[in-house]
C-alpha cells in the first residue's frame, strides 16, 4: 500500500484517545512509507493526522471543495492540496488516488465517505480494503447495527467481511495490507453465500 485515505472528524471529539490514535496512525503509515490522503483541512483529527504525518517528512495529499475551503480551514503545508469543485469531486479524487481506506472518529460526513467506499466495493467498482478504526468503542454500535443488518438479510456475510474493524491502527494496516475482496457481487441468491 503506498497511500491510504483516512476519513475522520473536522473536530477532535471530546476523548484524547482519538487524537492519540490519529497520532499513531499516522506514526505507523510513517514507519511503512504509506502517504496520507485526506479532506485537506487544517483542524480537528483531520489537522491532528496531517499535521503528525508533515512533522516526521511523510506525503500528505488534501482534497477539498471550494465551498469548505474557510469553513474547514484548508491546510496551507500539504505536500499537495487539490481544490475541486464538489464534494461528489472530492470523494472521487481521494478514492483514485488511495489504495485503501481508514475511518477514525468522526461525524456524518466520515460516515457517508467510509460508507460510501464500501458500497463501491460491493458493488465491485473497486478491490480496495476500508476500515473502521474502533478508538475507544467509538464505533461499537455501529458494528453491532452491521452484523444485525446480515442477520436479519439485508448485508450479504461475504460483504460484511468488506469492513475491517480494530482497535489498534497497527493491526488495521496489517489486516488491510493482507486483504482479499470478495468475488461474490452483490446480486447473488440470498442463500449463497
Amino acid at each position: 500500500m503506498k497511500r491510504i485515505c483516512v476519513y475522520c472528524g473536522s473536530s477532535v471529539g471530546k476523548r484524547p484517545e482519538y487524537i492519540a490514535a490519529a497520532h499513531e496512525l499516522a506514526d505507523i503509515m510513517l514507519d511503512r512509507g504509506i502517504s496520507l490522503v485526506y479532506g485537506g483541512a487544517s483542524v480537528g483529527i483531520m489537522g491532528e493526522l496531517a499535521n503528525r504525518m508533515l512533522a516526521s517528512g511523510g506525503e500528505v495529499y488534501g482534497v477539498i471543495p471550494e465551498a469548505l475551503m474557510n469553513k474547514e480551514i484548508a491546510h496551507g503545508g500539504l505536500t499537495k492540496l487539490q481544490v475541486v469543485k464538489s464534494m461528489h469531486q472530492r470523494k472521487a479524487v481521494m478514492a483514485d488516488l488511495s489504495d485503501g481506506f481508514i475511518a477514525l472518529p468522526g461525524g456524518l460526513g466520515t460516515l457517508e465517505e467510509i460508507f460510501e467506499v464500501l458500497t463501491w466495493a460491493q458493488l465491485g467498482f473497486h478491490k480496495k480494503p476500508s476500515a473502521l478504526l474502533n478508538v475507544a468503542g467509538y464505533y461499537d454500535q455501529l458494528i453491532g447495527f452491521l452484523d444485525h443488518a446480515v442477520s436479519e438479510e439485508f448485508i450479504k456475510p461475504v460483504h460484511r467481511k468488506l469492513v475491517i474493524s480494530d482497535t489498534s491502527p497497527e493491526q488495521i494496516i496489517n489486516s488491510m495490507e493482507n486483504f482479499t475482496a470478495p468475488t461474490v457481487g452483490k446480486w447473488i441468491d440470498r442463500h449463497e453465500t
